[in-house]
């Protein structure tokens, strides 16, 4: 694990705990994607907080003219202590050290559904309550469209991959028709 994950996760725990005891834990994930999401979506902020010259007091305060009645001001004072620390850049770490932290202590899960056309609704419940009782998790399904599967889905959660591709199964295919060769 890098320095600088390492470095999220531990702010991310004790956001979570500053969070929960607030209970505004929805909230606070919610408020760091916006920020994140903006962040990474605008080059010429990107690079302002990342310069090594600018002082942070001016960094917190165009972000706090940007966000300032946006968010919470649990998600400012963080924002306020990374940037003093000179950890702006941990901020997309901190976003997924959060999610896990609280994922894990509210028994959630993330997962990853790629399929080769969008799912439905009710497709996207079932597979939910599916790998629900996989995991002993409830399931929040975020649907990645990718038309190279030709068919069937791939589910990601957390550093397992479900593969249910008709492409992943035709390279399980190959592997063994390969390895009876071999033999």
């Amino acid at each position: 694990m890098s320095r600088e994950a390492l470095v999220a996760k531990r702010y991310a725990k004790a956001l979570f705990e500053l969070a929960r005891d607030k209970g505004v834990i929805a909230q606070v994930e919610n408020h760091l994607k916006i920020v994140v999401d903006t962040i990474n979506s605008n080059k010429e902020l990107d690079a302002f907080l990342k310069h090594p010259g600018v002082d942070s007091k001016a960094k917190f305060s165009v972000l706090q003219n940007a966000f300032g009645h946006e968010l919470s001001g649990l998600v400012m004072d963080t924002l306020r202590l990374l940037i003093s620390k000179g950890r702006e850049t941990v901020l997309p770490e901190l976003l997924k050290s959060y999610v896990t932290v609280a994922g894990e202590a509210l028994g959630q899960a993330d997962a990853v559904v790629s399929s080769m056309e969008p799912l439905t609704a009710e497709q996207s419940a079932e597979i939910a309550a599916k790998f629900g009782q996989i995991t002993g998790k409830t399931i929040r399904i975020e649907n990645v469209i990718d038309k190279s599967l030709l068919g069937g889905i791939q589910v990601r959660i957390g550093d397992r991959l479900y593969d249910g591709s008709l492409s992943g199964k035709l390279a399980r295919l190959e592997q063994s028709l390969k390895q009876a060769q071999a033999l």
